[in-house]
């Protein structure tokens, strides 16, 4: 796909360092497989923990890393929202050592790929597609090439050894499809806005997979405590969104880029912006 968007011209040719492209791919393959073996080893309610401690630690990233201060109620949103999708999502609750420790991997890893993807846009004037064009095949050729070894040895099946049929073919097709747009709209948020945001955003998709389920599958688990778990999660989401765009809901110290940088990219940096405004 970077190659088709290359070739359609949405990608233009930018700079971006190997050093810091290993530490995201690093960051980004540790986040894919920690999240899928977390689920795997853990209860569906310790993993919705694991995967709500990704705003605090989202935040703690910024605040240590971008000297970003939160106003209180940007503080208090984020804690009604985190309630909120902890009530209705969060039921049977177990832990074990490994599971703990895929949890954290998980955790970490995902905070940093989603940080990292905010950092790379601003100091390397990135937009969502040229940073999609350096990443997706590094990402996609280190998982081709080491998937399938850690995939053997952490569940002893070998992926040759699946059966791909038509249907199986068609739902993986469609999976990679529905990816390409996932990851873009991810580097399009994350760039626009920062890591913590489009987390809380992101548990809004949590919310409509709930009650999409409930529609087309039944109201089985519906209850009083989910409806209210739902509604207290986008009244936080809302609150979040007018607290951290007043003045003072989310401040910066002012960064300083060097001159020469900002002259050598600043077309890309616009033709980029330009492209996502359109997406």
């Amino acid at each position: 796909m970077t190659v088709v968007l290359r070739w359609l011209g949405y990608i233009q040719a930018s700079h971006l360092p190997l050093p810091e492209l290993i530490k995201f791919v690093l960051f980004a393959n540790l986040s894919i497989v920690g999240m899928n073996v977390s689920l795997m080893w853990n209860s569906v309610g310790f993993y919705q923990i694991a995967k709500l401690c990704m705003i605090p630690v989202s935040c703690l990233l910024e605040v240590l890393l971008d000297k970003i201060r939160y106003s209180r109620d940007t503080k208090l949103s984020i804690v009604v929202v985190l309630i909120g999708v902890a009530v209705c999502t969060v039921t049977d609750v177990s832990v074990n050592t490994r599971g703990l420790i895929a949890a954290m991997i998980a955790v970490w890893s995902t905070s940093l790929q989603q940080y990292y993807v905010h950092f790379l846009q601003r100091n390397y004037s990135l937009g969502s597609f040229n940073l999609l064009g350096h990443t997706a095949p590094a990402q996609a050729a280190a998982l081709l090439i080491l998937g399938p070894f850690l995939d053997y040895w952490l569940t002893n099946k070998r992926v040759d050894a699946f059966d791909y049929n038509v249907s199986a073919v068609f739902f993986i097709i469609l999976s990679c499809t529905i990816a390409v747009g996932t990851n873009l709209s991810q580097f399009i948020c994350i760039g626009r806005f920062t890591a913590v945001s489009f987390q809380v955003l992101g548990h809004m998709k949590t919310i409509l997979v709930l009650v999409l389920g409930f529609i087309f599958f039944g109201k089985e688990g519906l209850n009083l405590h989910v409806v209210l778990g739902m509604i207290l999660a986008v009244v936080g989401m809302i609150w979040y969104g007018s607290a951290s765009s007043k003045p003072g809901g989310k401040e910066r110290r002012s960064y300083s880029m060097p001159t020469d940088k900002s002259q050598k990219h600043g077309v890309v940096l616009s033709d980029s912006g330009e492209l996502d405004d359109k997406v």
